[in-house]
């Protein structure tokens, strides 16, 4: 039988998630606080003359954040970095609100910069999300209800959809 190998420590879980994918600050210290309270836990047990409490939650907060804040100042961690993959991985099939929604989840903010180029390429974007579900205009108005409900569930503005519906119906060449 192998011998039990010790347990990871903060740093080296943080570094084994970021290299998989990017994480915003929130989520990475929501998926460290389990394993920083069975740290100190373990190191408690192991402390002579003391009683096995429960973690201070202090002090397992404390170390996510020095975790937290070494993984920023080295660079590994990066707000910026993890809008920029997640508005590359949602903006072919979702819409401004539905992006801003999701970065909100996760307490980050777009720059000025990246909202304008999302808010410039939206209606582009939406009509390709059209054009990939919807063969044809719809014949009547509850097919065009049906039409606005979808892309509004993509996260689309409501101006936005009623000029892809709008072109849908002219035409190619109108609008």
């Amino acid at each position: 039988m192998k011998p039990a190998r010790p347990p990871r420590s903060l740093k080296g879980r943080a570094l084994q998630w970021l290299a998989q994918r990017e994480h915003s600050r929130a989520e990475m210290q929501r998926k460290l606080l389990p394993h920083a309270r069975a740290l100190v836990a373990q190191a408690q047990a192991g402390a002579p003359a003391q009683a096995v409490e429960a973690p201070e939650p202090g002090e397992v907060m404390a170390k996510v954040v020095e975790v937290l804040d070494w993984l920023e100042a080295h660079q590994y961690l990066s707000q910026q970095r993890f809008a920029e993959s997640r508005i590359h991985a949602r903006a072919a099939r979702h819409g401004n609100l539905r992006i801003q929604q999701e970065l909100a989840q996760h307490g980050v903010v777009l720059d000025a910069e990246a909202a304008q180029a999302l808010k410039a390429s939206e209606f582009d974007r939406a009509r390709e999300v059209w054009a990939r579900k919807f063969a044809a205009p719809a014949a009547d108005a509850a097919g065009r209800a049906r039409q606005a409900r979808f892309l509004v569930s993509r996260g689309f503005s409501a101006e936005t959809v009623r000029r892809v519906l709008r072109q849908a119906g002219a035409g190619p060449d109108e609008d």
